[in-house]
């Protein structure tokens, strides 16, 4: 694959985490900061859409939703109209397991016979890590238009691929979404 650019979505209302769960920290740095860690080795054309200054100290590109309130169709169509590649790796930034040898697999096993390819493991699909082509730029408007936001009902509406990922690897998908969760994470690594 040429050239890719890499977009993290670092918007939602992260209700649960009482936070922005990008900046919640992980072995003393932002979950963001993992993320751009484990993505660097792979392209330095990194975009953040995010709609709140809080990723200001960054200096990644930050780009904010063209439509609000959308979710992460909205932030994947927003990743996408502001991308200058034809592949994109959308991240959700709530996985700060995640490594570069996994991402590096993803770009690897996908090809221009799909416009999406994601992870899956035994327990379900994890489609905010993901290849998106920008061909799926009128999808993603029209399930705006709709309002149809379910990430499962947009991968059916494209041409996809999922990649399973078995025993250890599966453990890079965790994200984390609730203060439990994140001294579980912590108590853990």
């Amino acid at each position: 694959m040429e050239k890719v650019t890499i977009s993290i979505l670092c918007g939602g209302k992260s209700s649960r985490m009482q936070s922005e769960k990008g900046l919640v920290l992980f072995q003393g740095k932002p979950f963001i900061e993992h993320i751009i860690a484990a993505v660097l080795p792979i392209s330095n054309e990194i975009q953040l859409v995010t709609n709140t200054s809080d990723y200001d100290y960054l200096s990644y590109k930050k780009i904010k939703d063209i439509e609000l309130d959308k979710g992460p169709v909205g932030g994947i169509y927003s990743a996408l109209v502001h991308s200058n590649s034809e592949n994109n790796l959308i991240l959700s930034c709530d996985i700060p397991l995640i490594s570069t040898e996994l991402l590096s697999e993803l770009i690897e096993k996908h090809t221009a016979n799909f416009e999406v390819s994601v992870f899956s493991d035994a327990n379900k699909i994890h489609p905010l890590i993901g290849i998106y082509s920008k061909k799926i730029i009128p999808i993603l408007k029209k399930a705006i238009d709709e309002n149809d936001l379910k990430m499962m009902r947009l991968l059916e509406k494209a041409n996809h691929q999922i990649i399973e990922v078995a025993g250890e690897g599966s453990k890079q998908f965790r994200n984390v979404n609730s203060l439990a969760e994140l001294k579980e994470l912590n108590t853990k690594y």
